[in-house]
């Protein structure tokens, strides 16, 4: 026997099922679009300065819209081909092909670029570091970081790249 009253005992509906098919895909659909937007956070992204630094980035840079994102210090444009993350683990003095752009000092992970075909550049010399992945043409980075600068200029830079002839 049945806990329910008679009156509250009835067989799903075809019109039940609807419905419940109906509610469980949009849940699915939020979720889904909610996690599509995650960007995974650097280790130090809880910096106070990340917070400075983000409400510094621009919302468009060459050729994309900023996206919307979640994650702590994170920040993205044209469907995530380009990612910026702020708290990134600071550089120690290494033998990677170091850009200066407007004074501000980017080292490219070269390994990542020949593996995977990923540009993927860390400031160096600033605290905290932010780290920018581009997965478009080589040719346009030099641009995108120029549009990126003014967000991680202001802060105090301690250390410089230096070359073979400043080495010497």
């Amino acid at each position: 026997m049945s806990p329910l009253p008679a009156g509250l005992r009835r067989r799903p509906t075809a019109r039940m099922w609807i419905w419940l098919t109906v509610a469980v895909v949009a849940v699915a659909g939020v979720l889904f679009f909610v996690d599509s937007h995650r960007v995974s956070a650097a280790p130090h992204a809880d910096d106070p300065r990340c917070d400075k630094v983000l409400s510094r980035l621009p919302d468009d840079i060459p050729g994309a819209s900023r996206d919307w994102t979640l994650g702590e210090g994170v920040a993205a444009w044209g469907g995530q081909s380009a990612v910026f993350r702020c708290g990134a683990e600071e550089l120690m003095p290494n033998i990677n092909l170091c850009v200066t752009v407007d004074g501000v000092d980017w080292v490219l992970d070269e390994e990542r670029l020949k593996r995977d075909g990923v540009s993927v550049l860390r400031t160096y010399g600033r605290s905290p570091a932010a780290e920018f992945t581009y997965t478009g043409p080589r040719e346009e980075v030099g641009g995108l970081l120029t549009a990126l600068n003014p967000a991680v200029k202001w802060l105090p830079q301690d250390r410089k790249c230096v070359g073979v002839a400043d080495a010497l």
